[in-house]
């Protein structure tokens, strides 16, 4: 899949042709980042985008906050539009995880469908029925 922030400075493909998974994540952090009800994450392997590429470290700004249990999460931007492209969280002792989150809207040709909402205990906006919820995390077995 391609990937292309908003000003196009950042542009590259996904590892895999399909993501491990699709979420929707009400939580107030994914509020506060996406300045709205919640944020898309969609899961990739990191195997592929990272280590970065020369051409993606000369565009992209990392902002690391921390998280719950010691983590970290590695938080990257275009450093010339802004837009939030990705985070790849660090465990307590830093190993990173194999897995990176895309922001949806970045991605040519999502499947938005398959989304599954995770910390709606947060939500500030309905949860349409019928799909997949998690009140808090989904776990790391679901990516």
């Amino acid at each position: 899949m391609n990937v292309t922030c908003q000003c196009g400075a950042v542009a590259f493909r996904t590892p895999t042709a399909a993501p491990l998974a699709v979420y929707h994540c009400h939580c107030v952090d994914c509020q506060r980042q996406s300045s709205t009800a919640f944020g898309t994450s969609v899961i990739f392997p990191a195997d592929g985008i990272f280590p970065l590429a020369d051409d993606l470290k000369d565009v992209l700004s990392c902002w690391a906050r921390p998280a719950k249990e010691g983590r970290t999460v590695d938080c990257y931007f275009c450093s010339r539009c802004g837009v939030r492209v990705m985070h790849r969280v660090r465990d307590a002792d830093g190993t990173e995880r194999e897995t990176v989150s895309l922001k949806g809207g970045l991605l040519e040709g999502l499947n938005w469908k398959v989304a599954k909402h995770i910390y709606v205990k947060s939500a500030v906006t309905e949860v349409p029925e019928g799909v997949d919820t998690w009140e808090g995390s989904p776990g790391p077995d679901h990516h």
